[in-house]
């Protein structure tokens, strides 16, 4: 029997063409030791028998409830239609290829909750620490923004995600995933809905509006979620290029206010040159960087080059 005493949390999984993995990650959110929760699934426009399997294990199981776009309108969409349709009190996001710990949404609940009543808010971004496992085997370890440390609070976190701009004693791990999120309903409702107009890093984009609203972003330590690194149509060096620029121009009256626009589009270059296989462009971008704004970009390169460098390595080995 249900514990009604606890509060409802909805677990909310996007599934686009998923039909080899949605089966393993329904099984993720149902092992779940949490009793009271919903499980809502938005099939968005599959064509590859995933809907089958949906609506044969939404009538196994009464928590899972699934609702179909007619046509593919993307993740931000799909994320949107269970911000409007769930009924929890929280709300946490499964992909539909990766699997989760049957203790991840106790233990977010708890790290939330415990920080609510130290920190007296409730306007909180809670993320799962992890791992990716790729195509060859390598598998990285993914520690969850303040899960070791402090996590950022208010433009702590905007800085960190427009700017690069790291603070000291700021714990930012692997950045905010919605993958891995998890918040109150209300905290959704507050800093409004996904952009739909963003094919890729549309949880960027909503981590920093909640971040210019004051919110503060934690993790929990324990391992609790495997990701499966995939490749998709939306996954290339151009979309992912012109997302950033859409973000940054999005928040251009921010990164005009504290210097760091200019400097931010000429990065976004370098980054879409190095990311398209085009070494020598993005070295001349550098170089001009280098010229233009000496001290930032070496603190900005030795931050980054390094780690990117080792991890490229071995997603190829």
């Amino acid at each position: 029997m249900i514990d009604q005493s606890l509060p409802l949390i909805s677990i909310g999984i996007t599934c686009f063409n998923a039909v080899t993995t949605i089966s393993r990650a329904l099984d993720s959110a149902l092992s779940q030791d949490w009793e009271n929760l919903e499980i809502l699934v938005v099939d968005d426009g599959s064509h590859d028998g995933s809907q089958a399997i949906l609506q044969k294990r939404a009538a196994q199981d009464s928590r899972i409830r699934v609702i179909e776009h007619a046509q593919n309108k993307g993740c931000a969409a799909a994320r949107n239609t269970i911000l409007r349709e769930s009924n929890g009190e929280f709300i946490a996001f499964f992909d539909d290829d990766d699997v989760s710990r049957k203790d991840r949404i106790r233990l977010q609940y708890k790290r939330i909750t415990a920080y609510e009543r130290l920190a007296n808010t409730k306007m909180i971004a809670c993320y799962a620490s992890g791992q990716r496992i790729y195509n060859n085997g390598y598998e990285m370890p993914i520690l969850a923004i303040g899960s070791k440390g402090p996590g950022p609070i208010g433009v702590e976190l905007a800085d960190y995600l427009l700017c690069a701009r790291y603070r000291r004693g700021i714990f930012y791990g692997g950045g905010t995933p919605t993958c891995s999120l998890m918040a109150r309903a209300t905290t959704f409702q507050k800093i409004g809905e996904f952009d739909q107009n963003m094919r890729r890093q549309e949880d960027a984009d909503f981590a920093i509006r909640l971040a210019l609203n004051g919110g503060h972003f934690i993790g929990i330590s324990e391992s609790v979620l495997t990701q499966y690194a995939s490749h998709s149509s939306d996954k290339t060096a151009q979309h992912e290029h012109e997302s950033f620029l859409y973000l940054l121009e999005k928040n251009k009256k921010y990164l005009l206010s504290n210097g760091n626009y200019i400097y931010m589009r000429r990065w976004a270059e370098l980054r879409f040159r190095h990311f398209s296989g085009r070494p020598v462009a993005a070295s001349i971008i550098l170089i001009q960087l280098l010229i233009t704004y000496p001290f930032r970009t070496l603190r900005h390169f030795s931050r980054t080059a390094l780690n990117r460098f080792i991890h490229e390595r071995r997603m190829k080995a």
